[in-house]
């Protein structure tokens, strides 16, 4: 072995003061990444000497350096993160993920007070702390957990962990606490807990690909049975201030689950959304419940009809049909009637301050400041009433008054419990439903929890975002005595290397950088559905992700991934060619005609198949034949020959000719049908030149590429049109496919792909195949009779060692 480096002998000497042993050294020395962010966080401390470190500090440190190593630490936030673990702040690999996750996603410095929230510093477990919340946790739970019995053991825990306070106890202590108050409900496992007996399997028969069921739905099982969805409380669950409102729910739903994905009707839904959709109305179905779409139409200054067409119209895309569209509008008056019930208990007041006033009373900028009471949250009931009511006539304008609720603003460490806004007066467009009726408008905190609970939702999920709403959600229902529906928080699905901002793809759209909002380089789910992407592979993606508490920063190409595989199992085969040259075999007649069975599947005749016809000229790829042979090219060359695809012969090439610009125009041939048939090196796609057969169709085939070049496109110094990728789009206007086209045409989609077969608005994009050796194409909206417009979904899976 050679002399140990100046870095090696460093790292052994603090490893060794820190009490990581030989195998972490040895295995942060293999990996250049690990020893360099080792080296740069060990620089920049002191550490006392050998054995006077807790083992734990070294070990948390290991989990702070393998998580940053690509990102490095010259922002100083790796170093905030070390110093909170070398001063006792941060204790468990819990706080470290959520200490990494929040430097990785936070802009600017970090802020003190948010990071000891998001890493829950400061926040301590007793043993008698951990019992008393699984007990409390237990008991409101228990009617299912005794259902359940030992199978309710894992969700239990997965929501303590991930959904309650626990989430920074010390998991072993937890997991301990929770089974031994399981035991204690249930006694000990008997033939009930029994796991249920695996059925043997049949070896597939030689040669053959196991064949998924007809019936086997990939998207809606998986994320439901396991972690933060299967945890969540049976209908009833959620315990009421007053006992009878549970008993009323439960008779009006029948003890089934309803939810309801309530969009904004204000832009285009994007590929976050489809994570919504996909948990409220999935949910539900999972559980024979109903899912309703309730659209949140509260700001009738943004409000388009455009946009609540096109959102149902995804919904129903996606494979989900409502048990109702609602609209909080449809209880506009019974919204105002208990926004004066709210006034009455003394629970509501209405107030006069500007914004930069209400700013200060909540801790001006930053929330760090004094907090003080609105000067008019005192005034008398019957003052506030009728104040309201003027509001309500069109006595003021906007932001002269506003309603809001009397919540805790002093005593609360909860933003959304410092007095919220819940009627403001607006009057700068007629509402598209109730056109100039009213004059006031209730705020999503205030409409959002009673139209849940006018609806009778068991389940109110939403994301990560809204959890400190869930406070403010409990206390206006128990404020008012009606029935509490339960809100939980998922992590929302975040996709890098792309913007999802409406008001930034506005400006996309009005600089004509996309074609519109549903350009296929965007993934807004009007862009995602004409690109061709189906539905069915969205969920799977979804499901595949599975549903947590974190958010989701996932890749454009992870996402394309499971895309990719879809399509393989459910979209036809055809040959395509982008960038055609003729090639005339010159010992085939001129009338040279035969057809070609081939089956739109590879070995797989159930789809049916379709006649290709083949004559004396072919047209092929232009990068399929070269001037100039070479060892490793296996394609057409002058004197070399090459398969054609579904032809049972070779062809071999023997001259070609070139314009004055010097490119390939036409390739001579000859058809190796005498002799020795040799097996050729490769195959490559073809489209004949048959007019009496209709062939070749001739088609505008748009290639399209990352809209940005960058994985995070705002991060960029001069604005994210900075980024824009030149490149993001190739149109191929002289590209030309074979006719089997039309008959993928006539039967799409192919298969029956769920929500576009019963839909009675499937469009073009339901029209895919795969162009052989090419990419995965579908129809665009923009073709005409004459002509046909492709989009690529995707490329294929490209061969590392292919030498184009």
């Amino acid at each position: 072995m050679g002399e140990p480096t100046p870095e090696g002998v460093f790292l052994t000497e603090n490893f060794a003061k820190l009490g990581l042993g030989e195998k972490p050294l040895k295995e942060a020395l293999r990996n250049k990444k690990i020893a360099a962010a080792w080296t740069e966080v060990l620089s920049d401390i002191e550490l006392p000497e050998e054995g006077s470190v807790d083992p734990k500090v070294g070990a948390l440190l290991s989990a702070v350096v393998t998580a940053t190593k690509d990102i490095g630490g010259a922002d100083g936030k790796r170093a905030f993160v070390v110093n909170a673990v070398l001063d006792g702040r941060l204790k468990s690999n819990a706080q470290i993920e959520a200490a990494v996750k929040y430097i990785k996603g936070k802009k600017g410095d970090v802020d003190v007070t948010e990071f000891d929230a998001e890493c829950g510093v400061g926040i301590e477990f007793t043993p008698e702390k951990i019992e008393r919340e699984v007990r409390a946790y237990i008991e409101e739970h228990k009617n299912t957990i005794l259902e359940q019995r030992y199978k309710a053991f894992t969700p239990t825990l997965v929501t303590l962990k991930t959904s309650t306070g626990l989430k920074w106890a010390p998991p072993a202590d937890l997991k301990k606490e929770v089974d031994t108050q399981l035991v204690t409900l249930l006694g000990p496992k008997d033939e009930r807990d029994a796991p249920p007996k695996k059925q043997s399997k049949t070896p597939a028969a030689t040669g053959t690909k196991p064949v998924k069921a007809e019936n086997e739905d990939i998207s809606k099982n998986r994320m439901f049975e396991e972690g933060f969805l299967a945890g969540l409380h049976r209908p009833g669950g959620n315990e009421q201030i007053i006992p009878a409102n549970r008993e009323a729910h439960l008779k009006a739903t029948g003890g089934r689950v309803f939810t309801r994905f309530p969009p904004e009707p204000n832009g285009y839904l994007h590929i976050g959304h489809s994570k919504a959709i996909t948990i409220n109305f999935g949910f539900a179905r999972y559980h024979g419940g109903e899912c309703y779409l309730r659209y949140d139409d509260t700001n009738p200054e943004a409000e388009e009809e455009r946009y609540f067409t096109a959102i149902r119209e995804i919904v129903e895309w996606l494979g989900f049909l409502p048990y109702k569209i609602t609209h909080a509008s449809d209880h506009f008056q019974k919204l105002y009637e208990l926004a004066e019930d709210l006034i009455k208990r003394d629970k509501g007041y209405i107030c006069h301050c500007t914004a930069e006033e209400v700013n200060l009373q909540r801790g001006g900028k930053d929330n760090r400041g004094p907090r003080f009471e609105c000067k008019h949250r005192n005034r008398p009931i019957e003052e506030s009433l009728q104040e309201f009511r003027n509001m309500r006539d069109g006595k003021y304008k906007p932001k002269e008054a506003m309603l809001r609720m009397k919540q805790d603003i002093l005593g609360s460490g909860n933003p959304q419990m410092w007095d919220l806004t819940a009627y403001r007066v607006l009057d700068g467009a007629p509402h598209h439903r109730t056109g100039d009726e009213w004059k006031i408008y209730p705020t999503y905190d205030f409409t959002h929890c009673l139209c849940d609970s006018f609806e009778n939702i068991s389940h109110s999920l939403c994301t990560t975002e809204f959890i400190n709403s869930r406070e403010s959600y409990d206390w206006l229902c128990n404020s008012l005595e009606i029935y509490r529906p339960q809100q939980r928080e998922y992590g929302r699905l975040n996709l890098t290397g792309t913007i999802m901002s409406k008001r930034k793809i506005a400006k996309l759209v009005s600089g004509g950088y996309v074609r519109g909002w549903d350009d296929p380089r965007l993934y807004t789910l009007v862009a995602i559905r004409r690109r061709g992407i189906p539905p069915g592979a969205i969920l799977a993606f979804i499901n595949e992700l599975g549903v947590t508490t974190a958010h989701s920063y996932v890749q454009i190409k992870r996402f394309e991934q499971t895309v990719r595989r879809y399509l393989e199992e459910t979209v036809p085969r055809l040959m395509m060619i982008l960038d055609p040259i003729p090639v005339i075999i010159d010992n085939l007649p001129e009338d040279h005609l035969e057809e070609f069975a081939v089956p739109f599947m590879p070995n797989d005749t159930k789809l049916g198949e379709h006649m290709v016809p083949f004559t004396r000229k072919v047209y092929i790829d232009r990068s399929d034949f070269r001037e100039e042979d070479s060892a490793d090219y296996f394609r057409l060359a002058p004197g070399k020959s090459v398969g054609l695809l579904k032809v049972p012969f070779t062809i071999r090439a023997t001259s070609y000719t070139k314009d004055d610009a010097g490119n390939v125009t036409e390739v001579r041939a000859q058809y190796e049908n005498t002799g020795k048939f040799k097996k050729p090196k490769t195959y490559i796609q073809w489209v004949c030149d048959a007019p009496s057969k209709g062939s070749p169709v001739r088609v505008e085939a748009r290639l399209t590429n990352q809209l940005f070049k960058s994985e995070n496109p705002e991060d960029n110094p001069d604005s994210y049109l900075a980024d824009i990728n030149p490149d993001s789009e190739h149109v191929c206007n002289n590209a030309i496919i074979e006719t089997g086209v039309h008959e993928v045409h006539r039967r799409a989609p192919w298969p029956e792909l769920e929500g576009e077969k019963n839909s009675s608005k499937a469009g073009p994009e339901s029209c895919r195949f795969q162009a052989l050796r090419v990419g995965y194409f579908a129809l665009d909206s923009d073709s005409t009779g004459d002509r046909l417009v492709l989009n690529r979904i995707v490329t294929l899976k490209e061969d590392a060692g292919k030498n184009a």
